[in-house]
């Protein structure tokens, strides 16, 4: 308790309070104070402790269970007295200070329950109403497999995910977000999609029907989904809708899913047909990423400084005018997605049909096969006899298809793949990668009698496929870690709009004054001790640590207790985290029951 001999509250100054501990049933009610244990200590230090100026955080170690950060034991506890002050204390004004302390008949007993702060918490320890704490009370600190995954950054980055992840998610929100500022676009509402923003420039599809593509809103519910428009096109048969619906269920995460598909006249012009599938974005196509021409030198220098050099150099610099060589790993990873989604589509008796880099996109590391059953509607064939036929003749087109599209990454040219190039491009495969990768392209371009599969390439990815399961696994790690990181943040969110609906409020059912008094108050001034601590010498003093040890403590409601010193230091409040846990609870659930 604070005596009138206790020095005033400084709050830069770990060793400026006495020893404040006592339990809270003995300050009130009165009542016997708990018996001694040997029971291993859970509660928390005598009182609140301001964490250590310029500490510094490394690597592994939690900014919430620091030294400066003691054990915390959320304890459900009785509400205060209306009245603002226990039972059994006594205020006494000295020198325009308010001091509080118990009356004689409870000093006895405050006394022998402070003898020790060890004993003191262990006998909260051994307490019937003691509750241990619950996991989401405090954050744990990153997990020891990540640590070493993690770079080191500054203080920061403990509480908040790293900036490369961060830029990324906000980068994908902006292009989410972008709306059409052209004033003479007409695409306002199309049939139950809004906002209509284009994503690229007219193309046409196999030379025959032009295309378009859109990002666009649900009318409903909101969600942003991308639109491809075939100009003018009508279907000739409502047959193909059983294929449509075959593509709508099938869900792999190396395939944009279909959601739907109808007619329009909406855009002005004749009747269109539109196919809705699943928005990604900040992605980009695989012959943007991998074979568009760039400036650099890819690497190689030029023997020869002269126009007259042999046909082999010429044809060796042609074949790589994309940039560098990709690295063996990044071809197979690209591989093991392609195929895995593959694997997925033929299972699913369907066919891909197109596969080509204008239709594969890359979002992040994930490859995925985008604008599938566009073949299927555009060339459907409602006279087509035996439909299961023609699909297996579908799928090994895939085969040999996905064999060129290989060929084209490993010589980082897709003109690698015609017909006169492949001879030479396979020798130059062979120079440059494992025997692995020139057998998996010979394989996919050979057309023998017996039928290919995709799962006949697993031996030709072999151990790999472990390489990329364990990246994939430790990125998993990662966001876990960092979702851990947010699920804090979030609680500690609902804490603070709490507190800011209350601290400060104007006015309340008339009341002018409510903000400023019974509960209010001691939250107002716990709002300072928060957030407007000074040091020694005046300045503001800004310790993260601080903010979130004492929000931790607030949500757990723990015995520990904090002084609270009003702007004038006039007045001095001795209170626990539990009674200012109930005095926010109590004041937002008045708010909440007028609203």
């Amino acid at each position: 308790m604070v005596t009138p001999q206790s020095p005033e509250f400084i709050p830069s100054r770990v060793n400026s309070s006495p020893n404040f501990y006592s339990p809270y049933s003995v300050i009130s009610g009165g009542l016997t104070p708990l018996k001694q244990s040997n029971t291993p200590i859970l509660g928390s230090n005598n009182y609140s402790t301001t964490p250590n100026k310029g500490r510094s955080l490394l690597r592994g170690d939690s900014p919430l269970s620091s030294g400066d950060s003691p054990k915390q034991t959320p304890q459900s506890s009785p509400p205060p007295p209306a009245s603002g002050v226990a039972t059994g204390i006594h205020q006494e004004n000295v020198g325009g200070t308010t001091y509080f302390y118990p009356t004689s008949a409870n000093h006895a007993s405050s006394q022998a329950s402070t003898v020790g702060s060890e004993q003191a918490l262990s006998s909260h320890s051994n307490s019937q109403s003691l509750n241990y704490p619950h996991p989401g009370h405090v954050y744990p600190g990153p997990a020891s497999n990540v640590i070493g995954m993690q770079p080191r950054t500054q203080l920061s980055s403990a509480f908040f995910i790293p900036d490369e992840m961060r830029n990324d998610i906000l980068t994908k929100n902006e292009i989410s977000n972008l709306v059409d500022t052209n004033p003479n676009s007409d695409l306002e509402e199309i049939d139950n999609y809004h906002s209509l923003y284009p994503l690229e420039t007219p193309l046409s599809h196999s030379k025959l029907i032009l295309s378009s593509t859109y990002k666009a809103t649900h009318n409903s519910t909101g969600i942003k989904y991308c639109l491809r428009r075939l100009h003018g096109f009508r279907l000739q048969s409502k047959k193909c809708l059983t294929v449509v619906d075959q593509w709508k269920r099938l869900q792999h995460s190396n395939v944009v899913q279909l959601k739907e598909v109808f007619t329009t006249k909406g855009f002005g012009d004749q009747s269109a047909l539109v196919l809705v599938y699943d928005y990604h974005p900040g992605s980009q196509t695989l012959l943007a990423k991998y074979f568009t021409p760039t400036n650099e030198n890819s690497g190689y220098t030029d023997p020869f400084q002269g126009d007259a050099r042999p046909f082999s150099h010429k044809s060796n610099v042609q074949r790589i005018p994309n940039g560098p060589l990709l690295q063996e790993t990044e071809i197979w990873a690209i591989i093991m997605q392609l195929t895995a989604g593959l694997r997925a589509i033929h299972q699913a008796g369907l066919a891909c049909r197109t596969l080509d880099p204008t239709k594969i996109i890359i979002t992040g590391k994930r490859v995925r096969f985008s604008f599938l059953g566009i073949s299927d509607i555009v060339y459907f064939d409602p006279n087509q006899t035996n439909q299961m036929n023609a699909i297996s003749n579908y799928q090994q087109e895939d085969l040999t298809s996905l064999g060129k599209l290989v060929l084209a990454l490993a010589c980082r040219c897709y003109q690698s793949v015609h017909e006169d190039k492949i001879q030479s491009s396979m020798q130059y495969v062979t120079r440059n990668y494992s025997s692995d990768l020139k057998n998996l392209i010979l394989y996919l371009l050979t057309t023998t009698a017996t039928r290919r599969c995709v799962t006949d390439l697993m031996p030709m990815i072999g151990a790999r496929f472990y390489t990329q399961l364990d990246a994939l696994q430790t990125q998993c790690d990662k966001q876990e870690d960092e979702l851990a990181k947010e699920l804090e943040n979030g609680r500690l969110y609902r804490m603070l709009v709490k507190l800011g609906c209350i601290n400060e409020r104007p006015e309340f059912n008339l009341d002018a004054t409510w903000s400023e008094t019974g509960d209010r108050y001691m939250l107002k001034l716990f709002r300072d001790y928060l957030f407007h601590m000074i040091t020694e010498d005046g300045r503001p003093w800004l310790d993260h640590a601080h903010i979130l040890q004492c929000l931790n403590k607030l949500d757990a409601g723990t015995t520990e207790k904090v002084n609270l010193m009003s702007r004038d230091e006039q007045s001095v409040l001795v209170v626990t985290y539990a009674e200012l846990k109930h005095c926010l609870e109590q004041s937002f659930a008045e708010l909440t029951s007028n609203v």
